[in-house]
């Protein structure tokens, strides 16, 4: 499979489609369970105050999949990123009731690269906080 996007057909600041991604208690624990990630402060109130956080936070590699997923679908090819990086700035605080909280992602072509790639820069906020900076992705399109 291939990206579906022509490196021809983009041009330096594009934006990918944005994205809201929500985050619950349930998502947490259930991503726990297939990242094998269970440390308290991801699932524990009590914990995650007593070590100094607001609440419990969702996890930074939970955070960094589903800001991926920006770039991912607007491909059609996870295969297509070449390499991907973030900072983790602030933690995503998710709260226990029926809303939790949600990862506001937007993403725009930054560079056209060598070899049909491109860097697309993304954002991802939550509660109006910027909880990735640097979050940049290289991509191959066809």
């Amino acid at each position: 499979m291939t990206a579906k996007i022509a490196y021809d057909d983009i041009e330096v600041g594009a934006e990918l489609p944005a994205q809201t991604f929500p985050v619950t208690r349930a998502t947490l624990v259930q991503y726990a369970g297939a990242s094998g990630d269970f440390n308290p402060i991801h699932w524990n109130e009590k914990f995650a105050k007593e070590v100094g956080l607001p609440d419990v936070i969702a996890h930074g590699m939970f955070t960094m999949a589903e800001a991926i997923r920006v770039v991912t679908d607007w491909t059609g090819d996870p295969g297509a990123v070449v390499e991907y990086g973030v900072r983790f700035t602030k933690p995503v605080v998710v709260p226990n009731d029926d809303q939790g909280a949600t990862i506001e992602v937007t993403g725009k072509v930054a560079a056209k690269l060598d070899d049909n790639t491109v860097r697309v820069d993304l954002t991802a906020m939550s509660e109006g906080k910027k909880v990735l900076g640097m979050s940049r992705a290289v991509v191959r399109l066809a």
